[in-house]
């Protein structure tokens, strides 16, 4: 997170979430899809380049107590891996419109959308932005995602946008400190 100076609604915002969802393509990822064709013809594998800042940061959310989700519209085997081994409470793929899903995962956390930060790149993130306490978008997302956002990270999507919106939550609720000697490798 830079240092610069936040709006106190911004940190009014961040004090209350408790579940920060996001979009994985063009926020966990720097946007790219790549598919291996195998050289016989026989199918092909996706590979997905995640960031290990937003890693650890997402592991740093588990452990002091904020719930994590992945909502996304391409259904990867990569995405359930990375969100396996971050601990990530909740896990979308293949989802064509992402209500249904935000409104599974704020009733199943018992939290109210007041109490929800939503992080994306692209117009499929749009409902869901604008229902949550704090919608963020990734600096490199599109100007209309930009518009409805709460925050615009300094980081672009896939380079630790997701370590800073926890970093900032965690600021703002005044954990910050408390959550510094906790963090993983």
């Amino acid at each position: 997170m830079t240092d610069t100076v936040i709006d106190p609604a911004l940190h009014e915002r961040a004090r209350r979430i408790k579940l920060f969802l996001m979009d994985v393509d063009g926020t966990l990822t720097d946007g790219g899809v790549c598919l291996i064709a195998h050289p016989d013809g026989t199918g092909l594998a996706e590979m997905k380049v995640f960031n290990s800042a937003d890693g650890a940061g997402l592991k740093l959310a588990h452990i002091m107590g904020i719930k994590t989700g992945f909502i996304t519209g391409r259904k990867s085997p990569a995405v359930q891996q990375r969100a396996k081994e971050l601990l990530v409470s909740y896990v979308y793929l293949g989802q064509a419109t992402k209500t249904q899903a935000f409104e599974e995962c704020m009733a199943d956390a018992g939290v109210t959308a007041d109490e929800v930060a939503y992080m994306g790149d692209d117009l499929p993130d749009l409902p869901v932005m604008q229902r949550v306490g704090l919608a963020v978008a990734v600096s490199n997302a599109v100007p209309e995602v930009k518009a409805a956002a709460h925050y615009i990270t300094g980081l672009g999507g896939g380079k630790g946008s997701a370590r800073e919106v926890i970093e900032l939550i965690l600021k703002s609720q005044g954990r910050w400190e408390e959550a510094i000697p906790k963090a993983l490798a």
